[in-house]
């Protein structure tokens, strides 16, 4: 990751020093914490960041954890668009009829159920899917998950997509001619 930290501008130093200190929170276990990276990062789509993420949570993670938290980035990629135009469009119609989309990765990941939820709550913070987000919380607390570890899996979200963001405005940055 230090490979990573070396591209944060001086604009983005907090960004920079939370990302640092955010995979290390004490509310969550290792798996918790470099799951939430790993789906967190895929859900953000910046390529350098996925890399680095992905290549030092090989370190921290099972195959099926890896597995899993990258499952959970891409169905809640499709389900957050789902369920939030169901949401936003505020038509009662759509919610009675059936999604007819494949999910079945939510319940046959291979990895602790807790951490999965955790990781579909994170990727649904990202993805700005109120829907989502409260079930999955919900889930979460109705298996006694203390709201300060949900909040600590979000906080590694915020700052993973914040970090996506800076990285691809110095990429952009980097290949356009600067405007006098």
């Amino acid at each position: 990751m230090e490979k990573l930290y070396d591209l944060f501008p001086d604009y983005a130093r907090d960004l920079k020093l939370n990302l640092q200190n955010v995979l290390k929170q004490a509310e969550l276990t290792e798996q918790q914490a470099w799951g939430t990276a790993v789906a967190s990062a895929v859900a953000a789509r910046n390529p350098q960041l996925i890399a680095e993420v992905l290549a030092e949570a090989g370190q921290h993670l099972s195959a099926d954890a890896l597995h899993a938290a990258k499952a959970a980035a891409a169905v809640m990629g499709m389900n957050n668009v789902y369920y939030r135009f169901q949401h936003l469009s505020g038509n009662e119609r759509y919610q009675q009829i059936p999604a007819r989309l494949r999910m079945q990765v939510i319940r046959s990941h291979g990895s602790d159920p807790i951490d999965f939820e955790l990781w579909c709550t994170a990727v649904s913070a990202i993805n700005g899917c109120g829907s989502c987000v409260a079930s999955h919380e919900r889930v979460l607390r109705e298996k006694g998950v203390p709201e300060e570890t949900i909040l600590a899996a979000v906080r590694i979200a915020s700052v993973i997509h914040g970090s996506a963001a800076v990285l691809d405005t110095e990429a952009v940055q980097a290949t356009e001619p600067a405007i006098s």
